[in-house]
Order: structure tokens, then C-alpha cells, then sequence
């Protein structure tokens, strides 16, 4: 067996016993494009070993997704296939486990008309809503990881061939989800226990707000009464720990609603459905976004903001320290999962339930009551840099430092 071979079946052991961690007998839900096939197969033969009963594979094709958007008329993008959405609510209701593959062309949709990208996403969204509880309140097991595709590749390695840019960003994704330790899986556990340290002493601090201060970023974000920090880590309602995100190197919370002041300047490039969309600035007034601007993508941002209500609101805060796996690689990976790992990072739309006492619980109405934002939206998007401070802000208006420079301060 090839170094690599050895690495691709530790990626399949991590995302299953790690990521979703994987039960005896649970269904594996594996949403996926085709590119991905051989790993897919790889993980299928995995999870079988690992006494998975089913492993049901929904794959999507980004050919025929350009296509769509090509050919396709305006109403082809105003409604999303009801019977495409029931089969993850039928799953989830008998505890299926849930993994998504990411990493395909981040150019994809650059020439489809910003507006039908809109309309998609919202159509989806509103259809998946029940789905998205689900997934936003831990009922369920789920996770993320990425296989690379060679327009994702060729993206990242411009100067290299397919092939060679592919093998580059294999090792890239290898190196950040630690496939180099001798035993990964116990090298993630120590992981998980440092972000865990932090998630308890940001906890135990209760801070009333968060005042974020760099390069064209001043903003104050007020915190929900009885928020709670969490981590890398997650426990479905069946109690089975799992980590939302491979990699991960986040602690976050929810915002109060309306309770952000300020602009916020992006320092990542954001993929949103195949566009990107780069340089942008949004300011807020009492929660709510009031102006925005973009150097690129801008149509597509306003799309995004114009989702539903919510999307016009901040629902995640996380914070990452400058310095980190990812961060140190000193790359653009155009694609979120790990961009957001390598930067502070904020979230437009809804907010995790469980980021507040209670939230599992709680309705969408009592969510909102208690300055949890609901929306059909949640994209993320970078903010971090080596310049940020961020204080913590206690109930009577004294300060403590949470980041220099950067760099974890608490």
C-alpha cells in the first residue's frame, strides 16, 4: 500500500470515527459530487467494516449543475423538489448518521446570473428547513470533510498540472486534519481537549459583548444573556459525540440579534455556490446589516442578504487564532471549510440553537425571543487577521483581552 493509499483510508477512519463517529447499525448518509467516487467507495467499505447497516449515497453532478444555470429558464430556480428535502428529514427522524463531501470548482457558477443563484439558494433553503433544525439544534451525528477536485486544485495551484496541483492539495488537506501523527485519532482528541479548554474558559468570563478591533474592521458584538461557547466537539440527542467539522479549529457562539454595531471588512475570499466573492464590508446598525460593498461578487452578496429576514443579521461568532495548522500553510484554499479555520470568522443568518441554555428545546419563536437569529441563510465568512484585537466586554462596561495581535490572549 502507497503512503497515499495509507492516508486516503486514515481520511475515511477520521471521518467516520471522528467526524461522525459512526455507530453499529446507523444508517451513513453520504451527500456527495461524482468526482469523489473513489474515496466515497473507499468510505463505504469503511463504514460496512465498522457495522453500518446502510450507507446511502446521494451524489450530485456539477456539470449538470452549470447546465442549470446555463440553459434553464428564471422559474427553474424559484422552486426546490419537496421529495428531493423529505428523504434527509426521514433519515434524521430514525438517527442517521450525516457526512458531506466539499471541494468542488469555486468557479463553477462564475458566469450564471447572480439572481438564479439567489433564488436557488432560497428555494433550498426554505425546503431543507426542517432538515436544517435538525442538523442546527445536534439531533443528529453530521460532518464535513473535503475531497479535492481538480478545478478546486487548479484553483488553489494555478502553475501546476491537474494531476500535480490534486496530489498538492491532497497533502495540504492531510497536513490540516493531522493524517501525519502516528495516531490520528488520538491526535484529534488532544486537539478537540485544547479548543475545549478554551470553549470552558471563554464560558466561565460571560462576557455582555465583543469588541473586534483591525484593518478596517471596528465592531461590537453584544452576546445573548445565556449564551454558550462550544467547540470543535458536538453530542447528538442519542448522545454520540461527534466534530461538525474536519478540520476544525474554532470556538464559537451565537450573536444577539440586534445586538451589532460597526463595519467588518472580509479578509478571505468567500465561495458562495461557485462564485466567489472578495473585499467586501458590511455595516451594521442595532443586529442589522445596513450597507454593504464587494470588489467582486457584489450581486451575489446582495442576493445572499436578501434571502429572508434573517439574512440581514449575524447568527455565529467564532474565533481562531491567526496562527494555526491551516493559517501557517499561508494559502487561499477558496473554500470555506478551511478558510474559516484559518481566520476569526462571522456567520450571516441563523444562529446554532445550542449556543444558548436551553436552545435545543426552544421553538423558532423562543429562539428569537431570547436573540437567536433564525434564517434560511447561514454562510460564513472571514474576518480574521494578524493586526485584530478583541475584547470581551463585561455587563459593567470592563474590558479583558481575548485576542492580541491575532493570538489567543485568555
Amino acid at each position: 500500500m502507497t503512503e497515499f493509499q495509507q492516508n486516503l483510508e486514515n481520511y475515511a477512519d477520521l471521518a467516520l470515527k471522528v467526524g461522525v463517529n459512526l455507530q453499529k447499525g446507523q444508517t451513513l448518509y453520504v451527500r456527495t459530487p461524482t468526482y469523489a467516487a473513489p474515496f466515497v467507495h473507499a468510505l463505504t467499505k469503511r463504514a460496512y467494516e465498522l457495522g453500518s447497516h446502510n450507507v446511502h449515497i446521494e451524489w450530485n453532478d456539477e456539470e449538470a449543475t452549470r447546465l442549470k444555470f446555463q440553459y434553464a429558464d428564471e422559474e427553474a430556480f424559484k422552486t426546490y423538489p419537496q421529495w428531493k428535502a423529505d428523504p434527509l428529514v426521514e433519515a434524521a427522524k430514525e438517527d442517521a448518521a450525516f457526512l458531506s463531501i466539499t471541494g468542488g470548482n469555486p468557479d463553477l457558477l462564475k458566469e450564471a446570473n447572480p439572481e438564479h443563484v439567489a433564488m436557488q439558494q432560497k428555494a433550498g433553503g426554505q425546503a431543507n428547513e426542517t432538515f436544517r433544525s435538525y442538523i442546527q439544534s445536534d439531533k443528529v451525528s453530521w460532518s464535513i470533510v473535503a475531497v479535492p477536485s481538480a478545478a478546486w486544485a487548479k484553483k488553489v495551484y494555478p502553475n501546476e498540472s491537474d494531476e500535480q496541483a490534486v496530489s498538492k492539495l491532497w497533502n495540504d488537506i492531510f497536513q490540516a486534519t493531522r493524517m501525519h501523527e502516528d495516531d490520528v485519532v488520538e491526535a484529534w482528541q488532544n486537539h478537540l481537549a485544547v479548543l475545549d479548554e478554551k470553549r470552558e474558559k471563554l464560558n466561565n468570563k460571560k462576557f455582555h459583548a465583543l469588541h473586534y478591533k483591525a484593518n478596517g474592521t471596528d465592531l461590537t458584538i453584544e452576546l445573548p444573556e445565556t449564551h454558550i461557547w462550544a467547540s470543535g466537539g458536538s453530542t447528538s440527542k442519542a448522545g454520540v459525540d461527534f466534530v461538525a467539522n474536519i478540520p476544525t479549529e474554532e470556538v464559537f457562539t451565537a450573536a444577539k440579534k440586534h445586538g451589532v454595531n460597526g463595519t467588518v471588512t472580509s479578509t478571505k475570499p468567500l465561495n458562495y455556490g461557485g462564485t466567489l466573492i472578495t473585499d467586501f464590508t458590511l455595516t451594521f446598525k442595532d443586529g442589522k446589516i445596513v450597507d454593504f460593498k464587494a470588489a467582486q461578487g457584489e450581486a451575489t452578496l446582495k442576493g445572499i442578504l436578501e434571502g429572508d429576514e434573517g439574512s440581514k443579521y449575524i447568527g455565529e461568532v467564532a474565533l481562531v487564532p491567526h496562527r494555526s495548522p491551516i493559517s501557517d500553510m499561508d494559502l487561499i484554499f477558496y473554500n470555506t471549510l478551511f478558510d474559516e479555520n484559518a481566520s476569526n470568522h462571522l456567520a450571516i443568518g441563523s444562529a446554532y440553537a445550542f449556543n444558548i441554555e436551553g436552545g435545543k428545546e426552544m421553538n423558532k419563536e423562543e429562539l428569537e425571543a431570547n436573540g437567536i437569529n433564525q434564517s434560511i441563510t447561514h454562510v460564513d465568512f472571514m474576518m480574521g487577521a494578524a493586526d485584530m484585537d478583541i475584547d470581551g466586554i463585561h455587563a459593567d462596561g470592563t474590558r479583558e483581552a481575548v485576542f492580541r495581535n491575532g493570538e489567543w490572549a485568555i
